[in-house]
């Protein structure tokens, strides 16, 4: 073989090609009369892959006898993500101790009725490349493994057990309080206050139910949480038809018989029974204030310390994702954009929203101007926060005020394209990766029942007009707002005269007098 591979190199191109198109095609005179659009004469054409069909993309849904929905996507590679989604979360909590989600989240991939330790599940992972992981937020619960593809059958039952049958020690808790307890003492310790804030957005416009109840544990109740209060919320919420098995990068098939195998007849640890705590509350938007009066100069110490700021966000109802107006929604969110004063970036990069062009570039002092959406299966939160000096809180106040009341003004043509181009740029960016993927056909498949592909999404975002722009900002502008506020609120607005602001015509705060300073 060796002998063979040296003699091929040895070889001229006469001998290679021919001394025909030896000539013709390597002589300095046989390029120019062949022009570049064209091909060359004698060459075989080309045969390129071809897609049969939207087969390839689409993601598939079996329903099984328990209830329990499997849903997949294939995707290529000799990797794949599957996972367990519950409709479960912080919004669930309303008939038990808040911070159960929160625990449950620290206790996932710990000792099962299979596996004595979470040490033991990491090993088993290993020898298949895998990694696991557990996400709670206010309305879902995932649990996802990425591993090798020859691997599904071992992730699948670990799945099961993991989910399914924990055992949930007394040890276990002890630590899971222990870890809790730090993550909300560095929740507050921490220069970025964003989490912290909204938290204090969601308890402001959702006053005491659903996705305004705590998405941490509180601390009084750390030590509320045992085997028997989680037994109670898993019996009411880890059943078969509050599931999604989802999985990317697997044949359909395989996910089905493993789901069959291992999920379809399995009796959970906390007995099978049917649910009676169940909270079918929906989201009761209240509007209001939350306030946190902190010292904030030694948030950040060292070297460089970030400057003492103060910090407002400012939100108001959008709609849920099961709405037709979700859409463009986003493309308002991501019209506002912004971010911090010290981003990089350009075109492309947000540099070109509104938060940056009218506020981050024209007030310096601001060091921060950034826009969110939170959407729900019945509610929705479209917020602006922003950062400065405590002193020019109550300028920076107006400030916001002011862009929310310029959102129902006619958006220019090129705006709202560069923010639909962006939107469709960011989607299919993400989608790049596996576990996005996965997360996005869990999601869908758990809410709606199916799942919109992102080619369908990319033609709902292109039919998004000024016009549904100013009619949802129209909408959105006659709910009441939502504030939080965190550091030196010395001069923070009241409540009233922010709610004023954003009722007048050009969103100014209404004059104040001091007699003293």
């Amino acid at each position: 073989m060796a002998t063979h591979m040296s003699r091929c190199r040895s070889w001229s191109p006469v001998q290679r090609y021919g001394l025909a198109a030896y000539r013709r095609y390597s002589g300095g005179g046989g390029y120019p009369n062949i022009p570049l659009s064209s091909p060359l004469p004698g060459v075989p054409s080309p045969t390129f892959a071809s897609v049969d069909g939207l087969e390839k993309s689409e993601t598939r849904i079996t329903t099984l006898e328990n209830g329990l929905r499997v849903a997949s996507q294939n995707k290529f590679g000799q990797f794949c993500t599957v996972g367990i989604l519950v409709n479960s979360g912080s919004r669930h909590e309303t008939k038990y101790p808040s911070g159960i989600a929160h625990f449950l989240e620290k206790l996932a991939f710990s000792s099962t009725a299979q596996y004595g330790s979470r040490d033991e599940i990491l090993l088993t992972l290993e020898k298949h490349g895998g990694i696991c992981d557990c996400q709670t937020s206010r309305d879902t619960t995932m649990y996802a493994i990425s591993a090798e593809v020859k691997g599904l059958d071992t992730v699948v039952s670990l799945l099961s057990d993991a989910v399914l049958q924990p055992r949930l020690l007394d040890e276990e808790i002890e630590m899971t309080q222990m870890a809790v307890r730090f993550e909300l003492e560095d929740l507050n310790m921490r220069p970025d206050p964003e989490p912290l804030l909204t938290e204090m957005i969601h308890a402001a416009a959702y006053r005491g139910n659903t996705v305004g109840l705590p998405r941490f544990c509180p601390g009084d109740n750390v030590d509320k949480i045992d085997q028997a209060v989680l037994h109670g919320y898993l019996r009411s919420y880890y059943c078969p038809q509050r599931m999604v098995l989802a999985g990317v990068g697997i044949e359909h098939e395989q996910l089905v018989k493993c789901a069959r195998r291992y999920l379809l007849n399995t009796r959970p640890v906390w007995g099978e029974a049917t649910p009676t705590d169940v909270d079918l509350s929906v989201a009761q938007y209240t509007g209001g204030i939350v306030k946190m009066e902190k010292d904030m100069s030694d948030v950040s110490p060292g070297p460089t310390p970030i400057p003492e700021l103060a910090h407002i966000m400012i939100g108001l109802e959008s709609c849920s994702f099961l709405e037709d107006d979700f859409i463009p929604f986003a493309v308002l969110n991501m019209m506002m954009g912004g971010g911090g004063s010290f981003s990089a970036g350009g075109p492309g990069k947000g540099m070109f929203t509104r938060l940056y062009l009218n506020v981050l570039n024209r007030h310096h002092w601001m060091y921060n101007a950034t826009a969110y959406h939170h959407s729900y299966e019945d509610s929705g939160l479209l917020c602006i926060h922003a950062s400065a000096d405590p002193r020019q809180l109550r300028e920076m106040v107006e400030i916001i005020t002011r862009e929310f009341i310029q959102m129902a003004g006619t958006p220019g043509e090129m705006e709202l394209e560069r923010a639909k181009t962006q939107l469709k740029s960011m989607l299919m960016m993400n989608l790049e990766s596996r576990p996005v993927v996965f997360e996005d056909v869990g999601r869908q498949v758990l809410s709606t029942g199916k799942r919109k592909l992102p080619h369908e999404l990319c033609a709902l975002i292109s039919n998004v007009t000024t016009s549904d722009i100013k009619r949802i900002t129209s909408k959105m502008l006659r709910s009441k707002p939502a504030v939080a506020a965190l550091g030196d609120l010395t001069e923070l607005p009241s409540f009233e005269h922010i709610q004023a602001a954003l009722s007048s015509k050009d969103g100014r705060l209404p004059r104040t007098y001091r007699l003293f300073r």
